[in-house]
């Protein structure tokens, strides 16, 4: 796990731009403080920062690698981890003869691709991203892994194209690559709606993302050539009578050996643990392969939000060491433009300050941890899932009915039971979901923004996802759509930069292509499901449930969905945050964006009890922190050398 920054210029002047390199990689001290490194040739310049993980005195990066005949043909720079390079090692050497001088993963990307072309990014079990630069072809190879779980910045202007690990070291260059720092108007709206700048955009105009599961070609003087190697299907495969536990064990097989091979490190790795399914699941499977296990948690000074109990509960029952964090209102408000700053662009999810504190206290411990993100979209665990569902009597109705609903909804007077049902039961599938984060509707966006397009809407991200699933059910449609959308656009983004802004490297083991293709099969009636015990209620996730019997303990196996809950709602309203807020909102330089006198006019609403604006308020707030981090220069957060225990 690493920051990586490299440049390619148009005119083979590198030179010039080492120290430029090599100054904008400060920026990314946090990613790596365990070594920092250079290279460059007359076309190229990489810069390095390494968090040591897997063969700890070796493996220094950027690496050079080639076969017999050009031993330094390659240059590479990587970060993530590759989980299956023992594996890839043994097979280049056995079937090519491929020689190695470390005993590393990063060897195994470059030697992958010499030997099997671009076909090398579809045989690799890991997070990654990537560049490698071939001396002889003057080609650079990027690619990023299918899921999204380590970011890769763009950015291409007249003296060439930079990318990296972080969109603030692009942002520090802009001058050298060519580019301008305006904002893109469509991105803030978009973000507005969705809570976070999704693929490939970024609130920056001119600087994008490579998509997850994809990769591009540059050449010195050419704009990247993209190509999208993984796209995610669900061929679902109908559970035959008779079975249901030999399908429920090769989803437990697949996800212990998932978690087998995550384990795989030359430094202390811990785990994450929630009160929920997907994060005492791996804990427990990651108990088989570390009896001195190490978990963490985090809850909040209120009653009601927190999982501290029901993970120290399961931290006892699987036999794990428990490191529990509480976060005071105080100190969830100090942090913010520290957390802003590490975000790169706005992510308003108030999840990601907890996450920040809990990975903030197990880096005290340990320098790895496992996570469960990705199991709400791999096996159905979402609530909003069971909406096809109660919606399935209009989907019977004739077109010209279902209309007939729409227009009756409107009619009815906000809050009155049953409007919202009769409203999106009007829409199709495509119209009404976009996935887990509904801050705004149109009405109020046209209240705050100061310059609202109605033509830029959600379908802008959604339209092409959903064309490519044409035929599904209904909720694999939603969970293909999360994938692209939710899961690489707020829950990844907050994983990967709360943890690395505190030197942590996150794996998450149900992000594998072997769990993905058992949870690609199961069908729609082993995901959301009325089968629960002791009710007629519908479920979540029944097939992973059902699969977990003996590995998660049972005041875990059924328990309802509840992550790190925080109390926004209620520190909004009182003495908690309502001040700072009022003072983000009065401060702001972002006038000619957000409507000022809007924003407070929520705020005392939400203040006064008469409408629960909490997760359009946090949104606003979080975007004017970031502008004035990154676009004001207003706020200048103290972001503190990385220092810690060597031992780890």
């Amino acid at each position: 796990m690493c920051g990586l920054l490299g440049f390619l210029t148009t005119d083979g002047t590198s030179d010039h731009l080492v120290s430029r390199i090599d100054q904008a990689m400060h920026c990314l001290r946090h990613r790596g403080p365990d070594e920092h490194g250079t290279w460059h040739d007359e076309d190229l310049v990489f810069g390095f920062n390494r968090l040591s993980i897997i063969d700890l005195e070796h493996s220094h990066q950027p690496l050079r690698w080639g076969p017999v005949e050009n031993p330094e043909r390659y240059a590479l720079t990587f970060n993530g981890e590759i989980y299956n390079y023992l594996e890839i090692r043994a097979q280049l050497t056995d079937e090519f003869g491929a020689q190695f001088r470390t005993e590393g993963d990063s060897e195994a990307i470059v030697a992958a691709y010499h030997y099997w072309g671009e076909d090398a990014v579809r045989r690799l079990r890991g997070m990654f991203a990537f560049a490698v630069w071939d001396t002889e072809t003057r080609e650079l190879f990027i690619a990023r892994d299918p899921f999204g779980i380590k970011p890769l910045f763009l950015a291409t202007g007249a003296r060439g194209t930079a990318f990296g690990s972080e969109k603030k070291s692009l942002l520090e260059l802009a001058d050298a690559i060519g580019i301008g720092t305006e904002l893109d108007p469509r991105a803030v709206e978009h973000y507005t709606v969705l809570q976070y700048v999704p693929e490939p955009e970024t609130l920056h105009a001119q600087i994008r993302r490579l998509e997850s599961g994809c990769f591009a070609r540059v050449r010195p003087g050419e704009r990247p050539a993209v190509t999208r190697y993984f796209r995610p299907t669900f061929p679902v495969r109908p559970f035959a009578p008779g079975t249901e536990q030999q399908r429920y064990r090769e989803i437990a097989d697949a996800l212990e050996d998932s978690v087998a091979k995550h384990m795989r490190a030359d430094v202390t790795v811990g785990s994450f643990l929630s009160g929920g399914i997907d994060s005492t699941a791996i804990a427990a499977l990651a108990m088989r392969h570390n009896p001195n296990l190490i978990t963490f948690t985090t809850g909040f000074e209120r009653e009601g939000y927190s999982e501290v109990d029901v993970a120290a509960e399961s931290a006892e029952a699987i036999g794990a060491r428990h490191v529990v964090k509480v976060v005071s209102p105080a100190e969830f408000a100090a942090a913010i433009p520290e957390i802003v700053w590490y975000l790169d662009d706005p992510v308003a999810d108030p999840a990601l300050v907890p996450l920040w504190f809990v990975a903030r206290e197990a880096r005290k411990h340990v320098k790895v941890v496992l996570s469960g993100e990705g199991a709400d979209e791999l096996f159905g665990g979402y609530t909003i899932y069971r909406e096809p569902l109660s919606l399935a009597p209009f989907e019977r109705m004739p077109a010209g009915l279902r209309r007939l609903a729409g227009k009756l909804s409107d009619r009815i007077p906000e809050g009155t039971r049953g409007k919202s049902l009769l409203h999106r039961g009007s829409l199709s599938l495509e119209e009404r979901y976009y996935g887990n984060a509904r801050s705004f509707n149109d009405a109020q966006l046209r209240a705050v923004l100061r310059d609202f397009r109605p033509e830029w809407t959600h379908q802008d991200v959604t339209a092409s996802i959903y064309a490519e699933s044409q035929g599904w059910d209904p909720v694999a449609r939603m969970q293909h759509l999360d994938l692209f959308t939710w899961l690489r656009g707020d829950i990844l983004v907050k994983a990967d930069k709360m943890t690395m802004a505190n030197s942590l490297e996150l794996r998450v083991p149900f992000l594998d292509p072997e769990v993905f293709e058992v949870a690609s099969q199961v069908p729609l009636e082993q995901k959301i499901t009325t089968k629960r015990r002791g009710g007629s209620q519908p479920t979540t996730k029944y097939a992973l449930r059902q699969a977990l019997e003996g590995i998660v303990p049972a005041h875990v196996l059924h328990r309802a969905k509840l992550g790190f809950p925080v109390p926004l709602r209620h520190w909004l309203q009182g003495t908690e945050l309502f001040d700072w807020a009022r003072e983000q909102i009065t401060e702001s330089g972002a006038d000619h964006l957000i409507d000022k006198a809007a924003v407070l006019k929520m705020l005392d609403e939400h203040r006064a009890g008469e409408s629960d604006h909490s997760r359009r308020l946090w949104t606003v707030l979080v975007f004017m922190v970031w502008h004035g981090i990154f676009v004001e220069k207003r706020i200048v957060p103290t972001i503190a050398e990385p220092v810690y225990p060597v031992s780890l």
